[in-house]
């Protein structure tokens, strides 16, 4: 006879197995669909629909401050970034997202601020030490901020919106792509660029269904990043009937790949998918090529830059990977921000800047909205469904998600051209 305890815990499984994870399943409709996930990639769907949906409401603060008054003889506005801008290899994605989030800012107090007070920046770095982030935000706090941007590290990102909901600091984050970031239920932040569960979707169903690409190998950094980027597209992999053949992994600095790739040849897959910086992915592009590799290769949207197309060289061309938005649009509103964003820095703006140029610019509407009070301001970002922005239409679901759409993007003549995703 089964003992009590092991027959209470197969009845947890089982329940468990009916949810999946965080209740997805071909059940919910259009409207509640968790993350916008596609229908075919929904786990379990072939089984039994569950009886438990999570994340199909917005989750509320119950708690006090609404009615604190704002302080007296305030002659700025704080707002709060943190980013790796110094003493960190992300030090070149972090510049570019504090350029960003200094232009909207900048344009905001040529508007006149908040009715007279300018809006200044408050910048801490973000060196990536586990546990640094909790120190810097509440840092930020007792200087006086009203709501913070930041980061791009996952873990680091993840420990802010902890330290948040102690501090009643309300978040934009715009740059960190960890699908996890918004199913930790703490109504204090919100993400306003499409996460890696997004890419995952639309890169297993680029490969398999429209490339018909049924053997694919992965090659990822051995970090969070890799780690958990990567997990959503093999979840979808194995829900199409084509698990991955073969995962490795490299640190981030590597240059050889000699090991990685012998075993990615002898497993003779379809497809490769790069999933880590410019840096190393365009140096693996280039030892493929060299060893006579000549597996389509996919991407993550960290290969969308010049970096990549520098470092790949010829190698680079055919290589598709996934970007948050459509930097080549014709559009009268991105136009506009790119020439302002190249009179300001001298460069051409990419994801992280036109992401963090539209989180600032959420912020600094509902500070305008709410006043100085961080519940309010929390209480504006959260009720936020769409934003019309320089990366486009930014959508938010019940998770305070940008599902908005995906973008492919194909080096061709030693250049990315873009186009729609299978998801729209």
């Amino acid at each position: 006879m089964t003992p009590p305890r092991v027959v209470r815990l197969a009845a947890f499984g089982a329940i468990v197995a009916c949810v999946g994870p965080a209740g997805i399943l071909s059940g919910q409709d259009d409207s509640t669909r968790y993350a916008n996930t596609p229908p075919k990639l929904a786990p379990f769907r072939e089984y039994q629909s569950p009886y438990l949906f999570f994340f199909d409401d917005r989750l509320e603060h119950l708690g006090p401050g609404r009615d604190k008054a704002p302080p007296s003889g305030l002659t700025e506005v704080r707002l709060g970034f943190v980013g790796p801008i110094e003493g960190s290899r992300d030090a070149r994605l972090g510049t570019r997202m504090l350029q960003g989030a200094t232009l909207a800012l900048e344009e905001s107090n040529a508007e006149g601020g908040l009715d007279g007070l300018p809006f200044t920046l408050i910048v801490r770095n973000d060196l990536g030490l586990w546990g640094a982030s909790s120190n810097v935000l509440v840092e930020l706090h007792d200087a006086g901020v009203w709501a913070t941007m930041g980061s791009i590290d996952g873990a680091n990102t993840h420990i802010m919106l902890r330290v948040a909901l102690k501090l009643d600091m309300p978040l934009v984050v715009t740059a960190d792509t960890d699908p996890t970031f918004t199913e930790t239920r703490i109504p204090w932040a919100i993400r306003v660029i499409g996460d890696d569960r997004q890419s995952g979707y639309a890169l297993a169903l680029q490969m398999h269904d429209v490339m018909g690409y049924s053997r694919v190998a992965v090659l990822r950094e051995n970090n969070r990043y890799g780690r958990v980027g990567t997990a959503e597209f093999k979840d979808a992999m194995k829900r199409l009937g084509a698990p991955i053949v073969l995962e490795m992994r490299y640190e981030r600095g590597d240059t050889t790949f000699s090991a990685q790739l012998d075993r990615i040849r002898r497993a003779d897959p379809d497809a490769v998918l790069l999933w880590g910086d410019a840096e190393e992915a365009g140096v693996v592009v280039r030892r493929m090529s060299e060893m006579g590799m000549h597996q389509a290769i996919f991407g993550s949207d960290r290969l969308v830059s010049e970096e990549f197309l520098r470092i790949g060289g010829r190698a680079a061309e055919g290589v598709v990977a996934t970007y948050p938005y459509n930097p080549t649009r014709a559009d009268p509103i991105l136009g506009d921000f790119n020439r302002r964003y190249r009179e300001r820095f001298d460069e051409e703006p990419e994801s992280f800047a036109a992401h963090a140029y539209d989180g600032m610019k959420i912020m600094i509407e509902a500070v305008r909205r709410a006043g100085m009070n961080r519940v309010r301001i929390r209480d504006e970002l959260t009720g936020l469904r769409s934003y019309r922005g320089v990366t486009g239409e930014i959508i938010l679901d019940e998770r305070w998600d940008d599902v908005g759409p995906i973008w492919m993007a194909e080096v061709r003549d030693g250049r990315f051209h873009f186009f729609p995703s299978p998801l729209e």
